[in-house]
């Protein structure tokens, strides 16, 4: 959803319709290689995260990078991307979060429950996440927003 000003320009740092196009292409592209057991993208894993659309109440498809969490069968994954605001995924997952889960390589969905870390919860997660992948603690020094770390944990 590009956003607008009063004016009826594009809000900066908000995709156009030209980005929003490929993205989807892009993320379209990710996820039929997931489906086919090759869940991996620039060296990190990719999982496809199944949301609901907030406004839209549409079923959504979006591939994201996951890092391991203490807990073996919960997946962390981190809000970066959409410009200097949370991207869509993100507000979707959080505006229904019973109707979320998750996809691996080559497996079926898995209804999740998803918690937005806080706290030293949330350092404890972005230090390992930023440990294994630099280029996203390099991102997010150069952003305005905090990036949202959540925890997927199965129902």
């Amino acid at each position: 959803m590009t956003q607008k000003q009063p004016d009826g320009k594009r809000k900066p740092g908000t995709p156009g319709a030209f980005s929003r196009w490929m993205q989807h292409r892009m993320n379209a592209r990710m996820n039929r290689k997931v489906r086919r057991g090759r869940g991996q993208f620039m060296g990190m894993d990719v999982l496809i995260l199944h949301t609901v659309g907030k406004h839209s109440g549409e079923p959504r498809e979006t591939p994201v990078a996951w890092f391991p969490d203490d807990d073996e069968d919960a997946r962390l994954i981190v809000a970066s991307g959409g410009g200097s605001r949370h991207p869509d995924w993100f507000a979707n997952l959080m505006a229904h979060s019973g109707d979320a889960s998750i996809e691996l390589p080559r497996g079926p969905a898995v209804p999740v429950t998803p918690h937005r870390l806080e706290g030293d919860d949330r350092e404890r997660a972005w230090q390992r996440i930023a440990t294994a992948q630099p280029r996203i603690a390099k991102y997010q020094s150069k952003s305005d927003r905090r990036y949202p770390v959540v925890r997927l944990t199965p129902r």
